[in-house]
């Protein structure tokens, strides 16, 4: 009879063992479920929502042009053409409080420098102001865009009215801090 009780007490601990075993795995899988539940539930930019932004700006040596990161975020829809269209088609896809970085190419930052916005102005236009006229120097047009001075000669001013990063290629680090839906 003693060996009948070990024999009985040894079938019992094999059989709640499978039973610790399916408990584990059943947790196992809920606790991947909640996380997946969390994470897949979080908002995800679509194409038209109203989505605020923390972003640093920078070359592709590394030199930082724009950082707001420690300011106000920037707010806009997302795929629309208020902004430069690499950007503002980042973010489409993210998630609140995800931050990721890209490489915009020429063509989704500002674009190739246009040689025709290169224009040869007349110095005799700047009147008395042609005395403080520099290279590097902003001015503006009777329409009321701003170009920057590239070179003086006695006779005219050239003036650059592309924009200052165009021809570059340009790395943003985006956060994004809110989300609206359309």
């Amino acid at each position: 009879m003693a060996d009948e009780n070990k024999h009985t007490a040894t079938k019992k601990s094999t059989t709640v063992k499978p039973v610790y075993i399916i408990a584990g795995i059943i947790a196992v899988v809920i606790i991947i479920g909640a996380a997946y539940a969390l994470t897949s539930s979080s908002p995800t930019v679509v194409a038209g929502d109203n989505v605020s932004v923390y972003y640093k700006g920078s070359f592709t040596n590394g030199t930082v042009f724009n950082n707001n990161f420690n300011s106000t975020p920037l707010t806009f829809i997302a795929g629309s053409n208020s902004l430069i269209p690499g950007f503002s088609n980042a973010v489409i896809g993210m998630k609140l409080n995800q931050t990721k970085t890209i490489t915009l190419p020429v063509n989704e930052a500002y674009g190739p420098v246009n040689p025709s916005l290169f224009v040869s102005v007349p110095i005799s236009v700047f009147g008395n102001q042609s005395n403080s006229l520099k290279v590097g120097g902003l001015v503006s047009s009777s329409t009321g865009s701003t170009g920057v001075i590239e070179a003086i000669n006695a006779t005219n001013v050239t003036v650059n009215f592309n924009p200052p990063l165009a021809g570059k290629a340009l790395v943003f680090e985006i956060k994004v801090v809110k989300i609206r839906s359309a």
